[in-house]
Parts: structure tokens; C-alpha cells; sequence
């Protein structure tokens, strides 16, 4: 099993910063893909962001592109999420999720975690 938890979502004002960060654990060497999704309130789950187990390779959602960075360190386990210029649109629960290397799937995501809350206010 691997175990997700995210940390560092707030309240912020329009064009403002966070820096979300998930920390995995348990089968931690198992995981390949590693994504960002948000769901906002009333709305299905959003795609955010996605890399690879390196890091080196990373997808964006156009709606983040260029105001979004996502960066991964294998070494603490611990995947981020630098989110700039922050807009009232990007309010939602964002969550961390992880592929471990049986799901073939590069598409589906197999652990979750309980997401963290960012609310930009304008």
C-alpha cells in the first residue's frame, strides 16, 4: 500500500502563491506516475498536472500551463505543487495521486489521498 497526504493549501488573495507538497509512504518504491487533480465544489475532478517517475517529464493542464509548477523528490518521496498567480477559479480540494507499476494504465491512478483545501479570494 502506499499512503498519500497532502499539506500547504490556505487561503490566499487573487494573483497570490501556495506551495502544495505530498508526502508518500509505505510501498514507496513501487510508484511510477505522479499527478495533481482538483475537484471544486459542485464539479467533476479536474486534471492538474502529471509527471513521471523521474520528474523529468511533466503535463499540464491548459487551464494551470505557465502559472503551475510541479517538481518531484524521489529522495524525501515527497511530490509539490508550486501554484502562481492564483485565480478565483482555481478554488477546489486538490489531491495527490500516485500509479504504482502494476497498474499498466498510465492513464489511471491507484491511491489517493484526502486532498487539501486552496481558496483564492478576490
Amino acid at each position: 500500500q502506499v499512503q498519500l497526504v497532502e499539506s500547504g493549501g490556505g487561503l490566499v488573495q487573487v494573483a497570490g502563491s501556495l506551495r502544495l507538497s505530498c508526502a508518500a509512504s509505505g510501498r514507496t518504491f513501487a510508484i511510477v506516475d505522479m499527478a495533481w487533480y482538483r475537484q471544486a465544489p459542485g464539479k467533476e475532478r479536474e486534471f492538474v498536472a502529471k509527471t513521471t517517475r523521474s520528474g523529468s517529464i511533466t503535463y499540464y493542464a491548459d487551464s494551470v500551463k505557465g502559472r503551475f509548477t510541479m517538481s518531484r523528490d524521489n529522495a524525501k518521496n515527497t511530490l509539490y505543487l508550486q501554484m502562481n498567480s492564483l485565480k478565483p477559479e482555481d478554488t477546489a480540494v486538490y489531491h495527490c495521486a500516485a500509479r504504482s507499476a502494476e497498474v499498466r494504465d498510465n492513464s489511471r491512478f491507484n491511491y489517493w489521498g484526502q486532498g487539501t483545501q486552496v481558496t483564492v479570494s478576490s
